[in-house]
């Protein structure tokens, strides 16, 4: 978490029981080697860790993702925080729902809380330092005053480094029923929706307007993951950088309606997507929000081009598909 005027300390709505964070995430990819390429040409710190890569922001900040090999992309798990005092609570709740705990996965040394959700995706609960954003993040407005040059040569205008993991989306077989599960048991909240094709939660100690959503699809898997950077130049000036580097197909750059945030999407090597954004809704913790549900044509972007019809395509479920064909 960056903030421009120094430590904030950790917000929390008092008396309820949530998911200060998402933590970290997990992705399963056929080759490390392309990983470590990617998530680096990306702007982010990527190093090995035993026998898997680790992502962070910058060299000394915590482990956003932890990318491991096999035979092909998925989803491994999503970890999410939570504040010490509330990890027994979160235990109960397990408990009273009926819902089995899991060892977690082979090689990883965890204390947290492991279970599957209603698709079948590895989650965790565990005690960590609130990652989430306590206030609205700062955006920089890049001007110059009259008489002086506003930009500077490509040559030398830097890396686009991101300053923090915002969130992550997910494919559900089923919206509602992904949103109910969520609620319920990681006391997120709805920020808006459409119908039954996507929904997106909201975390209740203070939060972007989303750290997970799930969109429909006839089966899970991921999607994208979000990351944050300070200024809308920063979105486009990532979007040349991934093209230099030979990653020039996704979607933007353009504004969302829902969470109002600047974007640019790069599509990685599997099919899934790594997001630029800035300026995303912030929703504080004694904050309760009008979620919409908005018409098609409002629930993707304000402005932008026009929507790739691949950038929606759940490429888990493809492979399979075309075996099936032959």
């Amino acid at each position: 978490m960056t903030q421009i005027n120094g430590f904030i300390a950790p917000s929390r709505r008092p008396g309820e029981l949530g998911v200060h964070s998402l933590d970290h995430f997990s992705l399963n990819v056929p080759d490390l080697s392309v990983a470590e390429k990617f998530y680096g040409s990306f702007g982010l710190n990527v190093r090995p860790e035993g026998p898997n890569l680790a992502v962070r922001q910058t060299e000394k900040s915590h482990v956003a993702a932890v990318i491991t090999e096999g035979s092909r992309k998925g989803l491994r798990y999503i970890s999410f925080g939570c504040f010490e005092e509330d990890f027994a609570g979160f235990r109960d709740r397990l408990d009273r729902f009926g819902i089995k705990r899991l060892d977690p996965p082979a090689g990883f040394d965890s204390n947290g809380l492991w279970f599957r959700d209603d698709d079948g995706n590895l989650i965790e609960i565990r005690v960590c330092e609130k990652t989430s954003p306590s206030e609205k993040s700062a955006v920089k407005t890049v001007s110059s005053p009259a008489g002086v040059r506003g930009v500077p040569k490509r040559v030398d205008a830097g890396t686009v480094r991101p300053r923090r993991l915002s969130h992550v989306l997910i494919f559900t077989t089923d919206v509602n029923r992904a949103y109910e599960f969520y609620h319920r048991i990681l006391g997120l909240r709805l920020s808006d929706r459409s119908g039954d094709v996507i929904a997106f939660m909201h975390g209740i100690h203070g939060s972007d307007h989303h750290m997970l959503a799930v969109a429909k699809s006839s089966a899970p898997g991921f999607h994208h993951v979000s990351w944050g950077v300070d200024s809308i130049h920063e979105v486009g000036l990532g979007a040349m950088q991934m093209a230099d580097r030979g990653f020039s197909a996704g979607w933007g750059t353009g504004r969302h309606m829902s969470g109002s945030n600047y974007f640019h999407y790069v599509r990685d090597p599997w099919g899934s997507y790594c997001e630029y954004s800035c300026d995303i809704d912030f929703i504080a913790s004694n904050q309760d929000w009008q979620a919409y549900d908005l018409a098609p044509e409002d629930s993707v972007y304000l402005w932008g081009p026009p929507l790739p019809e691949e950038f929606i395509v759940n490429h888990e479920v493809e492979p399979a598909l075309e075996a099936a064909r032959g």
